[in-house]
């Protein structure tokens, strides 16, 4: 009995790596393309509805495709509006992976096929293309998958044979409505415990068919999934931005309602199920006796299962129907229950888009960084008011002040290039394609540069502290030029963020950024020959004029750095 318990739990534990590696291939092999799609069809209710559909029927995973949606929110790359609709849509997608086990795993015996597929997926994995390589991952999860519900059914008590083993469970049946909320808790805290409601949907078809519950237990179960459900996302959105924790509420809020309503019509809709059922061609599943068990493969066994699928198709669909148009509604609810922290509004130093984690996917994690080095850029630029500022300062109190601004930004670079990186280095790199393993190295490289922006502010403080030191000062002629350099270092760095934000980058950005490096060049050197010559016929003093070219040459070296970061994105 022991050993029957451990194959149980190993069947289980199959079936959710199965599920989950299945997912990670899909997932990478379609990285890019979801990360388009769903930017690009999010402009009306109708698009985000079937957004969300289309990529968790895709990936096989609400709660990846409901991460991901967190995530984007986190970034900014999607609205609550959008990412509500979204999310809708996904929770219809999801009834997909019920469907898919109903009819492959229950009804054919594709455990048959499971082993020469995983031969199959092994022979892929070795192809030379990285996407044959990830549909291979896909096709040995897959096989996984339904080997795992196998093994599931065979290590099942038969209650026929040993009714005594799981005869606490039937007992939960006999109390009428309060039965319904038993297992209603039941499918939320076994959800909760699996983190997968595809687990729990196939745990709740095999209890059905095997005849321990009936199909209104089965029903309700699948309601406490749709609750259970919603926890992957708010474990994600805590540690997030306020419109990160808005949109996963917004998912508790939508699935709490469908359930509550569910429940209040709970016999209609049961009966709403069976007539479906029954217009199939299937006896109706709510008249089915399953206390004995029904013979697996019979018509009354795939009435039932059809019947629980079915229920969490319409569930999920008249959910959406009903709150597609309250979307704003719902946002607004979201808004006024979460309340954006001051800091979140003021603070501009720290992160801003990578605060909530990981995405469901290590493919998609890279949009939020991407985001973020856009953020690291701008924040670098603002410190370039402060240069000028120490350049132009008069009074050692006043220079004073910006110098602690320069030194600051410098910890503040040093600080989120670490988090950055600290971010991308916990990357699984195992579910990581070539694509975005190339894109993670250009993104260490351009973070890398804008940290080394931070040392060139803080380096021309020094150069300005040692002058001060020595009292030495600039002529009002010398800070004129010096003036005209960050002038062209501005515009470099124009450039170099609107390099950073385009989504397709050219040859033609490149050039602007070429033109402008070699502009600061030529200035550069016009600067420091027009010096040189000046101290050769002994016409200014020659320590002030060394600080002055080490300051030219300082910002000509944040020049270099601007480019190569427009580099980084060819």
């Amino acid at each position: 009995m022991l050993l029957q318990i451990f194959t149980l739990l190993g069947a289980l534990g199959m079936f959710l790596f199965g599920m989950n590696m299945m997912s990670a291939g899909l997932q990478k092999a379609a990285g890019n393309r979801l990360r388009s799609f769903l930017a690009a069809m999010t402009s009306n209710p109708f698009k985000r509805v079937t957004t969300g559909l289309g990529i968790t029927a895709i990936i096989q995973s609400s709660s990846a495709t409901t991460v991901m949606v967190v995530g984007f929110v986190n970034a900014g790359l999607l609205t609550l509006t959008q990412a509500v609709g979204v999310i809708m849509g996904a929770n219809i997608g999801t009834t997909i992976t019920a469907w898919i086990i109903a009819v492959l795993g229950f009804k054919a015996d594709i455990s048959i096929l499971a082993v020469p597929l995983m031969a199959v997926g092994f022979v892929m994995s070795m192809a030379k293309k990285e996407k044959m390589r990830n549909i291979s991952e896909c096709v040995i999860g897959f096989s996984l998958l339904f080997l795992g519900l196998s093994l599931m059914k065979e290590s099942t008590p038969d209650l026929r044979s040993t009714p005594e083993v799981l005869q606490f469970i039937t007992q939960w049946t006999d109390y009428g409505f309060g039965s319904v909320l038993i297992f209603l808790l039941f499918g939320t805290i076994l959800t909760l415990v699996l983190q997968s409601s595809s687990a729990t949907m196939a745990l709740t078809l095999i209890m059905l068919s095997m005849g321990w519950i009936p199909f209104s237990a089965a029903a309700a179960m699948v309601l406490g999934e749709n609750i259970g459900t919603t926890i992957t996302a708010n474990i994600a959105a805590s540690i997030g931005n306020a419109n990160a924790r808005r949109a996963a509420l917004a998912h508790t809020i939508f699935n709490l309602f469908g359930v509550t309503w569910a429940l209040v019509f709970f016999s209609p809709f049961l009966s709403l199920v069976g007539q479906v059922i029954s217009w199939m061609g299937y006896p109706n599943p709510t008249e089915i006796i399953y206390s004995a068990g029904i013979e697996s493969g019979s018509t009354e066994s795939t009435a039932a299962l059809y019947g629980v699928s079915m229920l969490h198709t319409l569930f999920n669909t008249f959910n959406t129907l009903l709150l597609v148009g309250f979307t704003p509604l719902i946002v607004r609810t979201v808004t006024a229950i979460i309340k954006q922290k001051p800091e979140e509004k003021e603070d501009k130093v720290k992160l801003k888009f990578i605060s909530a984690g990981h995405m469901g996917t290590a493919e998609l994690s890279l949009a939020q960084a991407r985001k973020e080095i856009i953020h690291f850029a701008q924040i670098s630029h603002q410190g370039l008011a402060y240069i000028r500022s120490a350049v132009e300062a008069k009074k050692e109190e006043e220079f004073e002040i910006y110098r602690k601004k320069l030194v600051k930004y410098e910890e503040i670079a040093d600080r989120i290039e670490y988090e950055i990186s600290a971010f991308l280095n916990a990357l699984p790199q195992e579910n990581l394609s070539e694509e975005t393993r190339t894109e993670t190295k250009r993104i260490y490289k351009i973070i890398g540069e804008l940290e080394s922006l931070g040392d060139s502010g803080e380096a021309i403080s020094r150069i300005l502290s040692r002058r001060n030191s020595h009292g030495k000062s600039f002529t009002d002629k010398n800070i004129e030029k010096i003036g005209r350099m960050l002038d062209l270092i501005d515009k470099a760095y124009k450039i170099m963020i609107d390099n950073l934000s385009v989504k397709e980058f050219t040859q033609e950005n490149l050039r602007m950024a070429v033109d402008c490096e070699i502009e600061i060049n030529e200035m550069r050197n016009t600067l420091r020959e027009e010096k040189i010559l000046r101290i050769e016929k002994n016409e200014v003093d020659y320590q002030s004029s060394v600080y002055y070219m080490d300051i030219i040459s300082e910002i000509e070296r944040m020049g270099d750095f601007m480019i190569n970061i427009s580099e980084a994105r060819q």
